[in-house]
Parts: structure tokens; C-alpha cells; sequence
């Protein structure tokens, strides 16, 4: 992998993890559509780190709010009280939204492994995000906001982010989709989407971290994905800032139109 490469694939991973668009279906289809030959034992290692970055700048922009949640969170238990304030209620809908991507991730491994080393099938998927978010927007009355968040609408969204660890299927775009099916308005199923992505990350990023040790002469191309991984954390706290002004005031219908076009142009190339 080269300079170059890494730079861009940082770029579009940061772009993409939180943009509705699949940033694993991204990291698959840019090498193909630009004709990138990356060596096979680079991608996996490369794949964690630029996916860790994004989890930095997650971490990063809602940090004031993540200190409130885990205070609240522990300060219930101390006192036996564990959903008596709104930061430990939202500290639980994290665990509880969480559960439906760990047990997918256990069980559905293999099939998991064998969708993000086919392009095709990855090409495909991304016609799911499209049709999930055009649902979500024709009947999400989004007439609900975080004063109104409890504990069903973060297991919806969980059960949503659970299928998204198929490359295609993006994981913001089908948990923000998953708020919008519980009439929730886009801001306020976004944030939560965000904040869901960190304990499913951190699980997926620590397991990576420990099989990134055992990738055999690593070091010899470390340096050039730690480019990529900077790249990745600095694009990504940007698309967060930006995705969350533009909910305010526009829809999910542009990504899902974006989703259609990637896919087709990648389903041609790759069959052509």
C-alpha cells in the first residue's frame, strides 16, 4: 500500500462511517473501482486501524457527552438507583442496544467474512441501505425528539445496527433508519446512532487489535497506515459536525440516491 492509497482510503473511511453511505462496503469497492491491487495480508490490518481512527473522532466529539452518561451511569448504581436520572436511562439503552450486534457478530462470522471479500455481493447490499433509508423517510413522522428517547427505541436501533455488519449495509444509515421508524426526528436518531457506534466499535476494534499482532512483518508498512489512520479520525469528527447540521434540514433520500449509483457503477465494473 502505498503513501497515496492510504491517504484516500483514510479519507473515504472517514467520510463514510458516519455519512448513511457503508464505509465498509467503501473500503471494499475503492480499490476495485480505482484498480488497486493491495497486497491481501495489508487490508486487514489496514481496515482496523483506519476503523479505530474513526472511533477516536467519535470519541472525541461527544466527549463531554460521554463523561455525563458514564457519571450518571455509576452514580445510579451507588446510590440503587440505576435509571433515576436521564444520563444512567441513556448509559443502559447504550448496553441494551449493543446486545443485538454482539450476538450477530458471534453467529454470523463466517457468512460476515465472506460477504466483505466479494464486491459484488457488497455492490448489491448497498441497494439495501438505499431502500432502507427512502422506508425510513416515507414513514418516519419524526414528530418525537430525545426528550421522548426510552428504551424500545434503543433496541430497535440496536436490531437495526445488527445488520449492518454485512459490508453495504450501513450502519448509521440503518440505525438512524431505525429512529425514524420510531417516529423520532433525524438529529436526535442520529446523536444516538453515534453514540451506539462506540461500544460496537470498541468491541470489534480491541478483538482486530489483538489479531493485528499476530500479521506477520507488520511493521514494515505500520507507518503508512498510521497515515491512514490519522486521515480517518480528522475526516471523520468533520463528517459528524457536518451530517448532524445537515439533518436539521435535509433528508436521507441523497445518500440513498448516492447508494443506488455506487452500487450500479460498481455491479458494472465488476461484471463487466
Amino acid at each position: 500500500m502505498t503513501l497515496l492509497q492510504a491517504i484516500i482510503l483514510g479519507i473515504v473511511q472517514g467520510l463514510t462511517e458516519f455519512l448513511p453511505v457503508s464505509s465498509s462496503a467503501h473500503l471494499v469497492l475503492t480499490p476495485l473501482l480505482l484498480g488497486w491491487k493491495i497486497p491481501a495480508e495489508q487490508v486487514f490490518p489496514f481496515d482496523v486501524l483506519v476503523q479505530m481512527g474513526t472511533l477516536v473522532a467519535v470519541i472525541i466529539y461527544f466527549w463531554k457527552d460521554l463523561i455525563t452518561i458514564l457519571r450518571g451511569f455509576f452514580e445510579g448504581l451507588l446510590r440503587k438507583q440505576p435509571f433515576g436520572s436521564e444520563p444512567a436511562r441513556l448509559g443502559w439503552y447504550l448496553i441494551l442496544g449493543s446486545i443485538p450486534a454482539g450476538v450477530a457478530g458471534l453467529f454470523l462470522k463466517d457468512m460476515v467474512e465472506q460477504a466483505f471479500s466479494s464486491p459484488g455481493a457488497t455492490a448489491l447490499l448497498l441497494l439495501g441501505t438505499a431502500a432502507l433509508l427512502i422506508t425510513a423517510e416515507m414513514l418516519g413522522r419524526r414528530t418525537r425528539s430525545a426528550s421522548d428517547f426510552n428504551w424500545l427505541d434503543a433496541l430497535v436501533m440496536g436490531l437495526f445496527q445488527a445488520v449492518s455488519i454485512f459490508p453495504g449495509i450501513s450502519r448509521s444509515g440503518s440505525t438512524i433508519s431505525g429512529g425514524l421508524f420510531r417516529q423520532l426526528d433525524r438529529v436526535t436518531a442520529a446523536r444516538f446512532s453515534f453514540l451506539l457506534s462506540i461500544p460496537v466499535m470498541l468491541a470489534a476494534g480491541g478483538l482486530g487489535v489483538l489479531d493485528l499482532l499476530e500479521v506477520a512483518n507488520l511493521a514494515s508498512f505500520l507507518p503508512v497506515m498510521i497515515i491512514g489512520f490519522v486521515t480517518a479520525g480528522i475526516i471523520g469528527y468533520l463528517s459528524i459536525r457536518w451530517l448532524l447540521k445537515f439533518l436539521t434540514r435535509r433528508s436521507l433520500i441523497w445518500f440513498a440516491g448516492y447508494c443506488i449509483l455506487l452500487s450500479v457503477i460498481s455491479m458494472v465494473v465488476y461484471y463487466a
